[in-house]
């Protein structure tokens, strides 16, 4: 087949990466988002390049001269893989099997841009990805294929991802790539009255109520580590919170149980959490060496 490859970042240089590899495919354009000032060249953008293949970077795929563009390459599938703007009906359809995009979630749930984190903050046990037919609506076409991943106890925004869903998503599209080439892929409609949306996570939804029981602190660092970065305030300056585990302990919530080698560990509603690595003005670094670094010692309050 032919193959536009539309996507950004890392996984998008590695899904067209495993298609170049596998050699089965002929890509005869990549899209990807436009150049940023001041910002280093988009890894797909820059693989493409040393590939030689065509490359466009349209603002706005509303505009139908975007379209005939499109239809200039007589694609028989556009793969996207990782896409942040809006792709109307009109360019999605434009290849002759149309569209499909992959999404880390299990949808009808968790529909949106922050589909990894929200499943950890929630405490869930599994969350996964989805293949699918893209249409006008946010994450609502037709699921194609979908994989299951466990959230174990300890996991993080970063792990889910990095160490599953990001490899098995590759792997999930070339499988779906395959099924499309022999006509056997599945177009299984979403009930539109079943799943879940939400928004970007963004820092006012990651600020610590160390009040809250310990198992939902722990879960909204976890699940806002990378980013946004939880983050609590100490004597009034912010810090972020980033690698912890949750610990038996007891006190009023907030306070310092313990300061040592491990890190500091602070009261929770019901037990504690041990606080790892944290950010703050000096930058990234160990939980203990902050607590020297600014004064905090056992009774010392966060959150207050």
């Amino acid at each position: 087949m032919k193959l536009i490859v539309h996507g950004q970042q890392a996984y998008g240089k590695s899904v067209l990466e495993s298609i170049l590899d596998k050699g089965v495919d002929e890509v005869v354009a990549v899209y990807c988002a436009p150049d940023k000032d001041g910002r280093p060249l988009d890894p797909i953008k820059e693989f493409a390049q040393q590939k030689g293949l065509p490359i466009y970077q349209p603002e706005s795929y509303k505009n139908p001269a975007v379209w005939e563009q499109m239809a200039s390459h007589e694609a028989d599938l556009c793969v996207m893989a990782y896409v942040l703007l809006f792709v109307p009906e009109e360019a999605l359809n434009v290849p002759k099997y149309g569209s499909i995009q992959y999404h880390p979630s299990l949808l009808p749930w968790h529909k949106g841009p922050s589909s990894i984190n929200w499943p950890i903050i929630m405490g869930k046990q599994e969350t996964g990805l989805s293949i699918f037919w893209p249409d006008n609506g946010l994450d609502t076409g037709p699921i194609l294929m979908q994989k299951v991943v466990e959230i174990e106890a300890d996991d993080t925004l970063g792990s889910v991802y990095f160490n599953k869903l990001y490899p098995l998503g590759v792997e999930a599209m070339m499988e779906s790539i395959e099924l499309v080439r022999d006509g056997s892929a599945p177009r299984e409609d979403q009930d539109p009255d079943d799943g879940s949306y939400e928004g970007w996570c963004r820092k006012d939804d990651v600020c610590i109520d160390w009040s809250k029981p310990g198992d939902e602190v722990y879960n909204l660092i976890r699940g806002a580590n990378p980013q946004p970065g939880a983050w609590t305030t100490f004597n009034g300056a912010e810090v972020k919170v980033f690698d912890s585990r949750r610990i038996d302990g007891s006190g009023e919530a907030g306070s310092v149980l313990a300061v040592d080698d491990a890190g500091i560990k602070v009261a929770t509603g019901d037990g504690a959490v041990l606080i790892m690595k944290v950010r703050a003005d000096a930058g990234k670094l160990a939980a203990a060496e902050y607590a020297a670094a600014v004064g905090l010692s056992v009774g010392s309050t966060l959150g207050a």
